[in-house]
């Protein structure tokens, strides 16, 4: 069968639906419509047999619904209308939501429901991290459904109003304005989480922070001071410490109100209006490290799996830690919202030397990935806990043992960034996939699935998709590297490889390709970055 996917943008849920369908057989186009008119463009062809809209901003029009089964995934239960749905459920802290298929209608989200799947939602959780974890499994059991109900000739819908309501609260709610979000530093810390995490990813909260009106984004709790409501008291690295009326909040991002502004680490936006002390540890997560015997675990935390040079300079230097501590094993994880997405383009974007800020970016995630490859203390085992893309795939290659969350996608390319790439990848990918798969995926410049990672050598084994299932798997993978010579024959492995092919020549023709790009703008890197960022 032919599956068109309609989007706004080809995000995280889109590709992992076009690869499940893929899986399954089927053959997937996808095209990324910005109003009706793109959508009647994309559809003009109809080489298709089923329209499946995984995140669809855009209306489609009668004339393409009256003549294809068009079928809209709603992140909300059977009767949740609108397009702030998880914003509402999250501000609201209901404990269970949803995701439905149903087709589309001339009312919004009114249309007969074809699929619809229940999950419970977890309290502190992002909207982001609810969409890419909960929403986009609960997505991909609704398509696959659909796909099995459009091939069965008497199936027929449920139409809306005769669907029993698995979460009695769902009903039609208007968009969610600012007025909506707006938060008192006066309330308790719980709350002005809940708050900012309904706006997390966008458009984030509008408060005065500091001698700024800023978005605020990336909020975590922490224990009471003494000082007045909105006063900033102290920052760790990229966040601000906030009072409150009850509590302390760790801020990590803001973006200055007003058109054209990025969101940054917090500490790159925010004047404070008194002196702010530096705090040496705090509650606000970036690195993490424990050991459990012989294994020591690293885990990291990057908010949209965005690295910037500090935040890399940071995590090399607790991954060099990590490495001299009398461990055996060393497991590597990153978050299970995102594992990483490379440099931070954001940060370049904002700098006044943008060239020369990639450059010190790039060079700085190179120190991450030499200090995996050439570690020959330790066994590494890297996971990709969350979806990872350009040199977020990349970074962790060269570890001896690679693993992945099933449902994982990767995006194992940088072109369409306009970059050659570093990340030691031209040392550590061919050596995973192979020389002409390896030219083959950066130049393809598409996701791939978990399982077809495992099928080419990309990763070594895959664990099961729920968080707390794959810590005790992943335990099980180290614990068993720690039986009889397995892992001293992979230390010598790398040993040997790293006496014959050293990875120093690797590197520097890589920065040499990245020079090119960086400072003469050879792809466009510059422009393509901009649009990324800016989302133009």
């Amino acid at each position: 069968m032919s599956v068109l996917l309609l989007v706004t943008s080809d995000n995280g849920l889109s590709q992992r639906a076009g690869l499940v369908l893929r899986e399954a057989g089927h053959q997937v186009r996808t095209a990324v419509v910005a109003d009706a008119d793109a959508v009647l463009a994309a559809t003009s062809a109809g080489d298709f047999d089923l329209i499946i809209c995984p995140f669809l901003k855009a209306y489609v029009p009668e004339s393409i619904w009256q003549r294809w089964t068009t079928i809209i995934i709603h992140p909300g239960p059977p009767g949740d209308r609108g397009p702030s749905s998880l914003d509402w459920a999250i501000t609201d802290g209901e404990p269970i939501w949803g995701v439905t298929a149903l087709q589309a209608a001339e009312e919004l989200d009114a249309g007969a429901v074809w699929a619809w799947r229940t999950f419970e939602l977890q309290s502190g959780v992002t909207k982001s991290s609810v969409y890419n974890e909960a929403v986009t499994d609960a997505a991909m059991e609704c398509i696959t459904e659909v796909v099995e109900h459009f091939r069965t000739p008497d199936f027929k819908a449920i139409p809306s109003d005769r669907v029993a309501r698995p979460v009695a609260s769902a009903r039609s709610r208007p968009s969610m304005k600012q007025a909506d979000r707006v938060f008192s530093w006066e309330e308790d810390a719980s709350s002005i989480v809940r708050a900012v995490n309904a706006a997390d990813g966008f458009p984030g909260v509008a408060v005065q922070l500091g001698l700024d009106r800023v978005y605020v984004y990336d909020a975590h709790p922490d224990t009471h001071v003494d000082a007045a409501p909105g006063t900033i008291v102290e920052y760790f690295h990229q966040a601000i410490r906030v009072a409150t009326g009850a509590g302390s909040v760790w801020i990590g991002h803001a973006r200055l109100v007003g058109a054209g502004n990025v969101k940054l680490p917090s500490t790159a936006v925010v004047r404070p209006d008194v002196f702010v002390p530096q705090v040496w540890e705090s509650r606000y997560p970036e690195t993490d490290y424990h050991r459990d015997g012989e294994i020591g675990y690293l885990s990291f935390r990057f908010y949209n799996g965005a690295m910037s040079t500090k935040q890399c300079a940071r995590l090399a230097a607790r991954l060099r830690w990590a490495i001299a501590q009398d461990t055996k094993i060393l497991v590597l994880t990153g978050d299970y919202d995102r594992f990483s997405n490379g440099i931070h383009l954001n940060v370049i974007e904002a700098a006044s030397d943008q060239a020369g800020e990639a450059w010190a970016n790039i060079k700085a995630i190179n120190e991450i990935a030499k200090a995996i490859v050439t570690c020959t203390e330790q066994v590494v085992v890297a996971a990709f806990t969350g979806n990872a893309g350009a040199g977020g795939v990349m970074l962790p290659l060269g570890a001896d043992v690679v693993v992945a969350r099933d449902g994982v996608v990767l995006n194992p390319h940088y072109a369409t960034m306009g970059l050659f790439g570093s990340e030691l990848h031209t040392y550590t990918f061919p050596a995973r996939v192979g020389e002409e798969q390896a030219r083959s995926l950066l130049a393809e410049c598409s996701a791939i699935g978990i399982r077809r990672a495992l099928d080419i050598g990309l990763v070594d084994a895959i664990g099961p998709r729920r968080p707390d299932l794959f810590e005790a798997w992943l335990l099980e993978v180290a614990t068993d590297l720690l039986e009889g010579d397995r892992m001293e024959s992979m230390l010598e492995r790398k040993r040997l490889r790293l006496e014959r092919d050293p990875v120093e020549p690797y590197e520097e023709r890589e920065l040499e390709e990245m020079k090119i790009d960086m400072f003469g703008d050879r792809n466009g890197f510059a422009e393509k970055r901009r649009n990324f960022v800016l989302k133009l």
